[in-house]
Formats: C-alpha cells, sequence, structure tokens
C-alpha cells in the first residue's frame, strides 16, 4: 500500500478526487443569493433538513418579505409558519432578535464581516462562515457535523470541537478553496460518508482516508488468512 499523503497534499488530493465526483456543488438552501434570507434558512436549518427548509420559506417570505416585518412581528406570529422546522420557538425568537439587531447597527444590511456577524442574535460560526462565503463571496471553512465527522475519518483533524476542526482546516486546506471544501464535505458526507453506515467500498477516497486505509488493511489481511487457508487445504 501507497504511503498516505498528508496535511496540505492529502486536502489537494482529496479536493481533485471529490471535485471529479461531484463538480462544484452550491449550498442546498434556496436562499443563497440574497444575505438576509440565507442567514433566516441557515438558521431554520439547525437540527433540520435543508430540503424542510427550502419546502416552508416561500410561505415564510410572503408572509414577512422584508427584514422589518420580521423585526416589527412578534415571535408568536413567526412560529407557525416555521414549526415544521423544529425548536421553532426558540428559532423564531432569534430570527425576530437577528432582524432587530441589524436594523438597529447596520441599517438594515446584513454585515460581511466574521465580528460582526456573531454579534447577530442566532448567528454562531457556522451561519457566518457560511454567510461570508455563500452570501459574501468570500473564503470560509464551514465546520458542521459533515465536515467535521469527515476531516476527523479523513485525518486532517483529531479535534471534535467546531472551531477547532475549522483552524486544523484552515491550515491544512487551499484559502481558495475554503468556501467550496463545505459544500464538498456536506455532498460526500450525504453520498458516501455516512454518519452511521460509511459506503467505504464505493469511496473514491478510500486509499488516502485514514479510516479508509484501516478498512482496507482488514480487507487484505482477511483476504491473506482465507488464501493460506486454501493453501493449506490444497497442500493436505
Amino acid at each position: 500500500m501507497q504511503q498516505r499523503p498528508r496535511g496540505k497534499e492529502l486536502a489537494e488530493e482529496v479536493i481533485r478526487r471529490l471535485l471529479a465526483e461531484y463538480g462544484r456543488p452550491e449550498t442546498t438552501l434556496d436562499d443563497r443569493d440574497d444575505p438576509w434570507r440565507l442567514l433566516v434558512a441557515a438558521i431554520l436549518a439547525a437540527q433540520c433538513t435543508d430540503e424542510r427548509v427550502n419546502k416552508i420559506t416561500p410561505a415564510l417570505w410572503a408572509r414577512f418579505p422584508e427584514m422589518k416585518d420580521l423585526a416589527e412581528a412578534a415571535p408568536q406570529e413567526i412560529e407557525p409558519y416555521i414549526r415544521s422546522c423544529g425548536l421553532f420557538r426558540n428559532k423564531a425568537k432569534n430570527i425576530h432578535a437577528a432582524a432587530c439587531h441589524i436594523l438597529r447597527e447596520h441599517g438594515g444590511e446584513v454585515p460581511s464581516d466574521i465580528d460582526s456577524l456573531l454579534e447577530v442574535p442566532g448567528v454562531g460560526r457556522k451561519i457566518a462562515n457560511l454567510l461570508l462565503g455563500d452570501a459574501f463571496g468570500k473564503q470560509a471553512v464551514v465546520v458542521d457535523t459533515h465536515c467535521g465527522r469527515l476531516a476527523r475519518r479523513i485525518g486532517l483533524s483529531k479535534a471534535k470541537s467546531p472551531a477547532k476542526v475549522e483552524k486544523d482546516l484552515m491550515r491544512a486546506v487551499p484559502e481558495s478553496s475554503w468556501t467550496l471544501w463545505g459544500h464538498l464535505m456536506v455532498t460526500h458526507g450525504r453520498e458516501v460518508c455516512m454518519a452511521r453506515s460509511p459506503n467505504c467500498q464505493a469511496c473514491v477516497l478510500e486509499d488516502i482516508c485514514l479510516e479508509g486505509r484501516k478498512l482496507l488493511r482488514r480487507e487484505a489481511r482477511e483476504t491473506a488468512k482465507k488464501r493460506a487457508a486454501e493453501s493449506e487445504e490444497a497442500g493436505a
């Protein structure tokens, strides 16, 4: 088995292979072209699928088309439109508070720097980096559950904390590919490298992935044992 690349070399090879496999994926939230709507959609996507968010946001925007409409509404007025997303009471409060904050502190314009974004209610590093990358065209590493899981499996981070995983990936992944990296990880995490049952045998990264190589070595040992047993039987 050939030596596995590490660090920047490994990250670059992962990008090359996944680009060949999937092309250049984008965020699967429909509201990616509007910073405010993308921020709201990202809040709604916590512990909820993007598919579900995309189903409910048209009715939300029909009722509250502008940021000021959500700022003027009580959270209880927002709740019925987002109930199916789960955690709807907390999400309604955050959406209302975010609208009020941005109107008050930024004149209704979603800020485009990390420090200001992190001051917005309901916005953590994951949402802030999503906005930087997809709404403002800046390079940022989004560490969601897929990205964290794959970073550990591939061997680019040992950290469990998303903030620490982000730092590890920023060191290894070329800055010009930070935003792309997040989208590739989400796509590959959904298609092949699932949380409970990763399909390593169908993975284009198997021979360079830390976990994939463990599987290859195990299969090689099992094959060697089988051949030894067959050879022993043939010689008997």
